[in-house]
């Protein structure tokens, strides 16, 4: 009896749950019938879709009723007011992007420390090692807009507030990505400097730095190509840049000025990610 009980503890859960079908081959051996888990799987979706629906109050029938603005609303929007980017759109762009540099810049240079201490291969002490990296998880969890608020109501709106969001943002995505690079780096030439009695931040910079280089800088132009994205709405909670003309224009239901900024975004972010692939390029050609 204790044995059965022993058995059916390392038994998965849908196994214990929904016990499985004994079969008795025709040498005599009993065995447990392979059973599908795909119904129980489909099960569990559709209770969750069904709830969620229920939560959200996600209805079709109002998709249907409204749908003939679709067309009058993206009519307006593909038909951009081209006199309206030079007047007004150009300046809170240019914001938007000067956003983008300094607080990319300003997340992944603090990056760096951060993901050495996250990294299990360098920081070897555990309860510092866990500090670090719940840090760092705090900061991943909260999304830019509310960084955004939050700043602006301490340092007031304006590009400030959304520099020091985009900062945040950079800093948790930029250093999540190093250190699971450091943690995968040949540690030979590292553990042959600590032999020879350098410290930690010599043997790290002479032995680690150059295997991780192209993907820090690689990370580094990841996340501008994010930020020009995401600060393009911060300014819907008043922390500057071109978001704050979109939620303007989009009140006033100026469709036509809302495509020409549109438009102009759009330019903007293919150019940066034509020039982000000519320097991944040629970084892989450095490697």
């Amino acid at each position: 009896m204790a044995a059965k009980k022993a058995k059916e503890k390392k038994m998965p859960l849908f196994d214990r749950i929904i016990k499985p079908q004994h079969i008795t081959l025709p040498n005599g051996h009993s065995v447990d019938r392979p059973r599908s888990r795909t119904p129980l799987i489909l099960l569990c979706l559709v209770a969750v879709v069904a709830v969620s629906i229920y939560a959200t109050g996600f209805s079709i029938s109002t998709i249907i009723k409204r749908a003939d603005q679709l067309p009058v609303i993206f009519g307006q929007i593909l038909t951009p007011n081209w006199s309206f980017i030079g007047a007004r759109v150009m300046p809170p762009l240019l914001e938007t992007i000067q956003m983008s540099i300094v607080g990319t810049v300003a997340g992944c240079l603090i990056a760096l420390p951060l993901s050495i201490l996250s990294s299990a291969n360098i920081n070897r002490n555990r309860p510092t090692l866990l500090f670090f990296r719940l840090i760092l998880s705090i900061i991943r969890s909260i999304p830019t807009l509310v960084y955004a608020s939050i700043l602006a109501l301490i340092f007031a709106l304006g590009a400030f507030a959304g520099t020091v969001a985009i900062m945040f943002f950079t800093l948790g995505i930029a250093a999540k990505m190093l250190y699971e690079s450091i943690e995968t780096i040949d540690m030979g030439p590292y553990e042959a400097m600590q032999s020879f009695g350098a410290n930690t931040l010599q043997s790290f910079w002479a032995a680690c730095w150059p295997q991780i280089l192209p993907v820090y800088l690689d990370t580094c132009l990841y996340c501008f190509e994010l930020n020009v994205r995401a600060s393009a709405i911060l300014g819907y909670v008043g922390a500057g840049g071109v978001g704050v003309l979109i939620s303007d224009r989009t009140g006033l239901r100026k469709y036509h000025d809302v495509g020409a900024i549109v438009v102009t975004l759009f330019v903007v972010v293919f150019v940066i990610d034509l020039i982000n692939d000519y320097l991944r390029e040629k970084l892989k050609k450095r490697q």
